[in-house]
């Protein structure tokens, strides 16, 4: 059971707790729980092995190949956290003997993980046993682990084996060649591994001190070496009431760490610097090490974003803080090279790769909070056009087709080719998201339009973006397909975000989105024209933007766009899907397992009702009435929710990706109790009750959707074609909200009630924003009557 009320006084609404233990159901803590700073993740498996768990440690950026059959992948590292206890001789486990006040936790607040309980042996002996953990943000090569051991009835002998163990795999695929092992000192324990396709080299280090009764015991462990694996043995004896405890600290560095980039990279080097880094935390110690980790959550995240929601369910608050605190650990703010995995750094779903999900849910968090981590993930899709054009050359077509999947930004598409099984022919299905789901190419260009038109930053646009933007309209120039008796431009044979619907024409998003492209770059050109003829010059020359700019013209103008009907003004999400028939899908509806539709009936079968895995259609209004085509009536306020009216019934919600949006939609049609039930699913996807939902790792989409759910739905904060503009309409068993975000360059904390909205810049520069058609300007401080206003 998962319980969110275990946080008292300063601590209320920071912990979430695993209330007894369950070998079935490992996984969900593993991930939820799981520990990281964006350079590397650590899924929370127990000290103490167990059939069903999964042990994870990611670096962010090492990618490799197990096979030549095989997509790269992030490699699961040699694991650090793995301790095997013994008890009088007999192995510990909690499947063993009568355990008493379990709870596992993760406090938010400080990124440190605890695990409690007492435990009486088999043979009767009592034992209370801690354990605690972190990944520091003060060091992000560091995690430190903690273990307290008290016997509390009779003499008891202990021993334990720790070190590093490499005999991990991905689900049973090696990345790793054999590597060097040493022991210094007979203390510190270091293991190289090098990928085997990649040639990334890691390096890890670590090392353990003992006490007993709060005084250190030197004491020369059993040193053993295994295959792929290293470690010492350590034994005790405790008497009633001695204590022992023993501190873990572990390094961890690659050949991909920035610092290597450019210089004449050599293995000892980094094998005598991260053992250097390594000496240097063991004289200091778990407790200090933790103190400034806590410093850091404190300083540059809950102070910087300071986010809080006074609601009648305590629930709302705790799910906002988990939000941010996975936004955190699962970014690479520290590289521009790497972006963020659909499964984060919790678990080995999706292999570590980036998908659409960064730009759309995930990167709109980080430009309204952080813009500098928006800019190094934006930078990351620019060093990325090389696959992009790649995959369009490949293709046969021009421009940049940004891959479906992405890993290392030179590797271009990396989607798998096969997937699950079709339950009616038996035959592995093929994954066709990476040849015809196209669309990502668009988003990525919106994200770079947001980015822009909240921060202002030209150097960006320079250097990266305007590049993104021009090459991307170029593909979708060359990508459109003629009508010559329609006289039009048609996508056919894609996949919209819709992944139940493969193979159609004329998929709303995707056309939509691509002509929003085009029309971006040509606004582009005629700005750099205007304003900068040295950058219009430099990219001309590379991309032959002059013979672009008039094809952008011609097509974008004769691109199909699929209107709204007259009879109902729902726009078609394809050419045939409001002809496919109508199934009753309430079944499905209301499941506790996402795609359970599957049970019933396969991809093709699928492909022939009127049911949809998630937004799509809708996505465009959420999108695209925050550019310059807010006014279109195509995507007015009448049609969007014409649209909502039609197609939420028919949405399965299938992908963790669609109740955020679906959510701001409710609300920004006025359905209020729709649009905070909608927040509060998102929230449960990995939050929530159910013990199975995030066994192969968080759902790092959905987790940036409860931050959008709040500011962009609730508080009403959006984009709308350059301009910030804000429609307040809190839940009503919500007190108050309040949140910074920065706003070309200014951060501006605003304070919200169900009457009144206060807006304070921080650096007192001026901020205009819109609210409800009346233009405000603020400089320092400003309160507004909400009363009325609507």
């Amino acid at each position: 059971m998962i319980s969110y009320s275990d946080g008292k006084e300063d601590l209320e609404n920071w912990i979430v707790s695993e209330l007894g233990f369950h070998p079935d159901t490992l996984g969900k803590s593993e991930a939820i729980m799981c520990l990281g700073n964006g350079y590397m993740g650590l899924r929370s498996a127990t000290e103490e092995p167990y059939m069903k768990e999964t042990r994870n440690l990611f670096v962010n950026g090492t990618f490799n190949k197990a096979q030549v059959n095989e997509v790269t992948e992030l490699p699961n590292l040699a694991d650090v956290t793995k301790i095997d206890i013994r008890i009088d001789g007999e192995r510990f486990s909690l499947e063993f003997g009568e355990k008493k006040d379990y709870i596992r936790q993760i406090n938010l607040k400080t990124a440190e993980l605890t695990r409690i309980f007492e435990w009486t042996s088999p043979k009767g002996k009592k034992l209370s046993f801690e354990f605690k953990r972190f990944v520091s943000l003060h060091n992000l090569h560091l995690i430190g682990m903690k273990m307290t051991v008290k016997s509390l009835s009779d003499p008891v002998q202990i021993s334990f084996d720790s070190g590093i163990n490499a005999q991990m795999s991905n689900s049973g695929a090696q990345h790793f060649l054999e590597g060097d092992r040493r022991i210094v000192d007979k203390k510190i324990i270091q293991l190289v591994q090098t990928t085997n396709e990649s040639k990334v080299d890691v390096v890890i280090n670590t090392t353990h001190k003992i006490m007993i009764n709060g005084e250190e015991i030197v004491k020369d462990p059993e040193m053993n070496m295994a295959r792929r694996k290293v470690w010492l043995t350590y034994d005790f004896s405790l008497q009633p009431n001695d204590i022992l405890e023993m501190e873990k600290l572990t390094t961890v560095y690659t050949s991909r760490d920035k610092e290597y980039k450019n210089s004449d990279y050599q293995i000892h080097t980094l094998q005598e610097s991260s053992l250097k880094d390594l000496q240097d935390c063991l004289e200091k110690g778990y407790d200090l090490l933790f103190q400034s980790s806590k410093k850091e959550w404190k300083n540059k995240v809950w102070n910087a974003y300071n986010f809080e929601i006074k609601s009648e369910d305590s629930f709302d608050q705790i799910a906002l803080r988990f939000s941010l605190y996975h936004l955190t650990i699962m970014t690479p703010a520290h590289d521009e090279r790497m972006g963020i995995a659909a499964k984060a750094l919790s678990g080995e779903g999706y292999k570590g790769h980036s998908f659409w999900d960064t730009e759309l849910f995930i990167l709109p968090f980080f430009i309204f909070s952080n813009p500098e981590v928006a800019k190094s993930l934006l930078t990351y899709r620019y060093h990325g056009l090389e696959g992009a054009r790649k995959k369009a050359v490949e293709n046969g077509y021009l421009g940049a087709m940004f891959p479906w999947e992405a890993a290392w930004p030179t590797d271009g598409e990396v989607t798998p080719k096969l997937g699950d099984i079709d339950i009616i022919t038996g035959e592995q299905t093929k994954i066709w998201s990476g040849f015809i789901e196209q669309h990502i190419s668009a988003d990525i260009t919106f994200a770079v339009y947001q980015y822009y038109s909240v921060t202002g930053d030209i150097e960006f646009m320079d250097d990266y973006g305007y590049e993104i933007i021009f090459d991307t309209a170029s593909f979708w120039a060359s990508r459109l397909e003629w009508n010559d008796e329609k006289q039009e431009f048609h996508i056919n044979n894609v996949i919209g975000p819709d992944e139940y619907k493969e193979h159609v024409n004329d998929n709303a998003f995707t056309n939509y989105m691509a002509y929003f492209n085009m029309k971006l770059a040509i606004r582009y050109y005629e700005k750099l024209k205007k304003e900068n003829s040295v950058v219009l010059k430099n990219l001309t020359e590379q991309l032959n933007l002059d013979e672009s700019y008039k094809l952008w013209q011609l097509k974008a103008e004769k691109t199909f766009l699929p209107m709204p009907r007259e009879k109902d003004l729902v726009i078609p999400q394809d050419d045939t899907y409001l002809q496919l028939k109508e199934i009753d899908i309430s079944k499905y509806k209301n499941q506790e397992k996402v795609r359970t539709i599957y049970r019933d009936f396969n991809p093709a079968q699928i492909n022939t009702f009127q049911v949809t895995k998630q937004a799509d259609t809708l996505l465009l209004f959420y999108l695209l009435q925050q550019t310059f085509l807010q006014d279109d009536n195509r995507i007015s306020e009448t049609v969007k929710q014409a649209n909502f009216n039609y197609y939420e019934p028919k949405t399965l919600h299938d992908s963790s990706l669609s109740l955020a949006t679906h959510s701001i939609l409710a609300n920004d049609i006025g359905d209020m109790d729709l649009a905070y039930s909608l927040f509060k699913k998102s929230c449960e996807v990995d939050l929530g009750q159910m013990m199975n939902t995030s066994d192969d790792g968080i759902h790092a989409a959905a987790i940036g959707g409860i931050w959008k759910g709040a500011v962009f739905g609730f508080a009403g904060i959006r984009l709308r074609d350059g301009l910030l503009s804000i429609r307040p309409k809190l839940p009503k068993h919500w007190h108050h909200m309040k949140f910074t975000i920065h706003w070309r360059a200014q951060p501006v904390t605003f304070f919200l009630t169900s009457s009144t909205l206060s807006v304070k810049v921080e650096n007192k520069g001026k901020v205009a924003f819109e609210m409800y058609g009346k233009t405000y300007e603020c400089n320092d401080f400003i309160e507004i009557k909400l009363d009325s206003m609507e």
